[in-house]
């Protein structure tokens, strides 16, 4: 079968055939899902919530404008939705204060994170994500995970392109300062 880009779909959906929306479902369930799962870490809260965002992508599809590109559209949704779930349940997260961050520098992170193989890395990464709150676990999935420029980080979460900079720049030294407790504790 041979693919068509989103706008063709989205335009058939509008003319009233909804089977097509099965097509987008398929091209972005599995990012979506691997997006919630990882900001709500919880298997099945997160199934229940890919199923909310693609009813509201349906529902909104009549508000779709293409003034992004209908990814990044899906993304914000996604993004919104996983928040407000994990906001819901009202996850455990593990507090790192300012000051501690305030003597963390770019060279020490990059040190740090440089000395570990790349498998021993992403461990600690994944154990120390869990530790973050979910906006800010979602903010280095879409980064470092998703590989999505600032730009288009801003425009799904809302926030400003220096805002996404500053909030980037400060979630890595979070995530430094955990993975130096984290050693410690082995």
């Amino acid at each position: 079968m041979e693919l068509y880009d989103d706008i063709y779909y989205i335009e058939r959906i509008r003319k009233g055939d909804t089977e097509s929306f099965g097509c987008l479902v398929d091209k972005y369930s599995r990012q979506i899902f691997s997006l919630i799962v990882k900001v709500v870490r919880n298997r099945e809260d997160a199934e229940e919530l890919t199923q909310d965002t693609f009813v509201k992508i349906f529902r909104g599809l009549s508000k779709f404008k293409g003034e992004s590109s209908f990814s990044t559209w899906v993304y914000r949704i996604a993004y919104n939705t996983a928040i407000s779930g994990a906001r819901k349940k009202k996850y455990e997260v593990l507090a790192v204060e300012d000051d501690d961050l305030a003597n963390v520098s770019e060279e020490a992170v990059a040190e740090k994170l440089g000395r570990t193989s790349q498998e021993e890395q992403l461990d600690l990464l994944d154990r120390a994500l869990e530790q973050l709150p979910p906006d800010d676990r979602a903010l280095i999935l879409l980064f470092y995970f998703r590989e999505k420029p600032v730009e288009e980080i801003a425009s799904i979460t809302g926030l400003s392109v220096s805002n996404v900079k500053t909030r980037l720049h400060r979630i890595r030294k979070k995530l430094f300062v955990l993975f130096t407790n984290m050693e410690e504790r082995l």
